[in-house]
């Protein structure tokens, strides 16, 4: 049995209590301790398994064979990782730069778009604000009640920021040749 210590504060909010159930051995307390928090990395898993099947719309392919599934799933794995590591890591670490999470590209075409400038800043913004942009890209509305951006509109946005890097990447190539007319 595991009860939650810290709870949220307020009125009729009782503290979690799990009473696990498992066929490993626990013959003490550190392994029990073990055991729940590998089932408090459930949610996690949880996570990853929505961002592949709503995101990734792995189901909607219809690959033939487990070999061809395991290869698309191999990419899959590491696009929701990358979402799920975005989303957590803005939560925990917001003052983190974004140049740690994101290519050079990629939040500097974030900026020079949410600020309609052509010149990014030298300091890269702060890891939550920038996911932030990302996900309201991908719908997010970031009302004070809104709370921070969840895994979906963050999936979305990314697909519409890979675009505009793209394009970014095209305008500021300084080895192409520039043609006018």
């Amino acid at each position: 049995e595991a009860r939650e210590i810290s709870r949220p504060k307020g009125k009729g909010v009782a503290p979690i209590l799990w009473r696990l159930l498992t066929t490993l051995p626990v013959t003490n307390v550190m392994e029990a301790i073990e055991k729940v928090a590998w089932y408090a990395q459930r949610w996690q898993l949880e996570v990853i398994h929505k961002i592949l099947k709503s995101g990734c719309q792995v189901e909607q392919r219809q690959l033939e064979t487990a070999q061809r599934l395991e290869r698309v799933l191999s990419v899959d794995l590491v696009v929701a990782w990358r979402i799920l590591a975005l989303c957590k890591a803005a939560r925990e670490l917001p003052e983190d730069p974004v140049s740690n999470w994101l290519p050079t590209a990629q939040w500097q075409a974030l900026w020079c778009y949410v600020h309609q400038q052509r010149i990014p800043p030298q300091i890269p913004p702060a890891l939550r604000q920038a996911v932030r942009w990302i996900a309201q890209l991908g719908g997010f509305l970031a009302r004070k009640s809104d709370g921070e951006p969840g895994t979906t509109t963050l999936w979305r946005g990314l697909l519409q920021l890979d675009a505009m890097t793209k394009m970014w990447e095209l305008c500021h190539d300084k080895n192409r040749r520039q043609k006018c007319g």
